[in-house]
């Protein structure tokens, strides 16, 4: 480049580029025959001179999307060095410019989701575009699993309150990168619990497993991280199949019927038995949901995750503080 052209760049002396411009009518065009060089725009967006910027996309919209020899465009450039208003300066122009795919892929956003979200950039930006949150790098992480990598709690809670807006945010937030980790395998093995409960709270499948074969509690477990355990446990509860509801519901019915029964009409001994049939009915059908024969739970991987649950017990009719009255 130019040593004239790069101090104009750096300066933002936009009359100093018009000058070299009327000495040399192809001095921007030749940046078009270079597949990856800094451009006039890569340099002023890296110092910040937003007018100088403008100006160049102006004159050149096709350097906005150009990438350098290190793999950056003038965007990913503007966020790596924190100019807020220049970054959304470029998305008022395009707003397309939000999913420029840098070096291994990563977009503007994959660079915020690393250096944190000043000045609430990110939340300007996901309004500009939304749909860049779907985007992923060629390790096939999207935003979610970086901002967990780098533990970035501030822009993870900013990313999860724009997903649940969207039809696809179960998609994004169970997808696995190139090794088969989800967001909830990271937060697990790296120990980050409110980020496991924000997920955990957003009906991130914890179930999913990674290329080893292993869950979120998996890899909690192998990395000793005894809060995600505590954490992972509390989330699993018994999910009863249809054929067992079927079960339960035929007891209903059959037990509503007993006591629509004219019992004025029956002897002493048969209303004790009655009560009889009932506890039994009664404690049978809550015993049933709680252990279940093989195959009837569907939502637990493991004994000790559903046993850890513990949040269903049977229920006897006689520990009821309100007595019956026949």
């Amino acid at each position: 480049m130019d040593e004239s052209l790069r101090a104009s760049a750096r300066m933002g002396n936009v009359s100093e580029l018009y000058r070299l411009i009327q000495r040399d009518g192809n001095i921007l065009k030749r940046f078009d025959e270079v597949e990856f060089v800094d451009t006039p725009l890569h340099i002023a967006a890296k110092e910040g001179c937003i007018g100088y910027a403008m100006e160049i996309m102006n004159l050149k919209p096709s350097f906005a999307r150009k990438l350098n020899q290190h793999g950056l465009s003038p965007i990913h450039l503007a966020v790596k060095n924190g100019h807020k208003e220049m970054v959304l300066r470029f998305l008022e122009i395009d707003k397309d410019l939000a999913r420029v795919r840098g070096k291994k892929g990563e977009t503007p956003l994959h660079y915020i989701c690393k250096v944190g979200n000043p000045d609430g950039v990110l939340d300007r930006f996901l309004e500009a575009c939304p749909d860049c949150i779907r985007d992923v790098t060629t390790q096939n992480c999207n935003s979610l699993h970086i901002a967990v990598k780098n533990k970035r709690l501030d822009v993870f809670q900013v990313l999860i309150r724009m997903l649940r807006k969207k039809d696809y945010y179960r998609q994004v937030m169970n997808q696995k990168d190139e090794d088969g980790n989800t967001a909830l395998h990271i937060a697990a093995s790296s120990n980050q619990p409110q980020v496991l409960k924000l997920l955990l709270e957003s009906k991130a499948d914890k179930h999913v497993t990674n290329q080893d074969g292993l869950t979120a509690l998996d890899l909690a477990h192998q990395h000793n991280n005894k809060e995600s355990i505590n954490i992972m446990r509390g989330s699993f509860c018994p999910r009863v199949s249809d054929k067992l509801k079927k079960h339960v519901f035929d007891h209903a019915t059959m037990t509503s019927s007993l006591f629509s029964y004219d019992t004025d009409n029956i002897s002493g001994d048969d209303r004790n038995a009655l009560l009889v049939i009932l506890g039994l009915l009664l404690t049978a059908t809550y015993q049933a949901t709680l252990s279940p024969p093989s195959g009837v739970l569907q939502d637990c991987t493991t004994n000790t995750a559903c046993i850890s649950c513990n949040r269903l017990r049977p229920i006897n009719m006689f520990d009821s503080p309100t007595p019956f009255n026949i």
